[in-house]
C-alpha cells in the first residue's frame, strides 16, 4: 500500500474503494449490519486505515486534526448537524435489540470513519492535486453517491437504492465542502457516523413517505448549504505538503 501511495496517489484511493465494496457488500448481504462479523471486518479495515495514516504521519493532510477556526466559526457546521438528526425526526425505535443492536450501531459508527477517509480523505485529496477544486468536489461527491449502488447486491430494493444514491450524493457535497473549507475531516466523520447510527434508532413503524421527505429535505438543504459554504475561504489547497505527505 505504501509503495502504491507514493507512486500514484490517485490510484491508491480507488483501490481502497474497490476493496471496501468487494469485501463489505457480500458481508453485509449475508450477515447484515447487526452481525459481529460485519463489526469485526469494519474494525479491521478502520485499524488498517488509521495505522497507515499514523505511521506515515498524514493526520494533518487527511484532516484528522482539530478545526483551527475561531469559536464563532463553529457556527458554520450547524446546518450539517441539524440535517444529521433527520433519521430521528419520524420518531424513535430500536432496529434489532440486544447484542445485535450494539453490533449494528458500532458498525454504523465505523462505516462513517472508513467512508470519510476513503472518499473525502484519500480520493478528494488525490483529485485536488490534479484538478480544480470544483472538479475534485464533484467527482468525490458523485462517486460517493454512486458507490451506494452496491446495496443492490445486499438485497435492498431498487427504488430504495436509487433514493439512497441521491441522498448520498447530497451528503457527499456537504461533507466534501465542509472538509475543503474547514481543513478538518473529524466533524465529517462524526456527522457521517451519527447519521448511520441514528438509522438504527429510527422509528420502525413510520411511513415510507417520511423517508422520502427526509431525503428531499436533505437534497434541498444541501443545495442551500453548499452555496453558503462556497463563499467561505478554503482551508485546503492542491499544493499542501503536510507532515511528510508526498504531493
Amino acid at each position: 500500500m505504501n509503495r502504491l501511495y507514493k507512486k500514484n496517489e490517485l490510484w491508491f484511493a480507488p483501490l481502497w474503494i474497490i476493496v471496501y465494496c468487494l469485501i463489505f457488500a457480500p458481508i453485509r448481504g449475508h450477515f447484515g449490519d447487526e452481525s459481529g462479523v460485519m463489526t469485526a471486518a469494519l474494525a479491521l479495515i478502520s485499524a488498517g486505515i488509521f495505522a497507515f495514516v499514523k505511521i506515515n504521519r498524514l493526520e494533518e493532510k487527511y484532516g484528522l486534526c482539530k478545526f483551527k477556526g475561531s469559536a464563532k466559526d463553529y457556527w458554520f457546521f450547524i446546518p450539517m448537524l441539524i440535517l444529521m438528526t433527520g433519521n430521528l425526526w419520524g420518531g424513535f425505535g430500536i432496529a434489532c435489540g440486544g447484542a445485535a443492536q450494539v453490533f449494528a450501531v458500532i458498525s454504523m459508527l465505523l462505516i462513517g470513519f472508513v467512508e470519510e477517509m476513503i472518499f473525502r480523505g484519500f480520493l478528494f485529496r488525490a483529485l485536488l492535486k490534479r484538478n480544480s477544486a470544483t472538479v475534485a468536489i464533484i467527482i468525490s461527491a458523485v462517486t460517493f453517491g454512486i458507490g451506494h449502488i452496491v446495496n443492490l447486491f445486499t438485497g435492498q430494493a431498487s427504488l430504495e437504492t436509487v433514493a439512497q444514491i441521491f441522498f448520498a450524493v447530497a451528503w457527499g457535497f456537504i461533507f466534501t465542502l465542509v472538509y475543503y473549507k474547514s481543513g478538518s475531516l473529524v466533524i465529517c466523520v462524526i456527522a457521517h457516523s451519527l447519521i448511520d447510527a441514528f438509522s438504527k434508532f429510527s422509528a420502525q413503524d413510520k411511513s415510507v413517505v417520511f423517508d422520502y421527505v427526509y431525503i428531499s429535505a436533505t437534497i434541498i438543504g444541501a443545495a442551500v448549504y453548499c452555496l453558503y459554504l462556497n463563499k467561505r475561504p478554503a482551508a485546503l489547497t492542491d499544493t499542501q505538503n503536510q507532515n511528510g505527505a508526498e504531493v
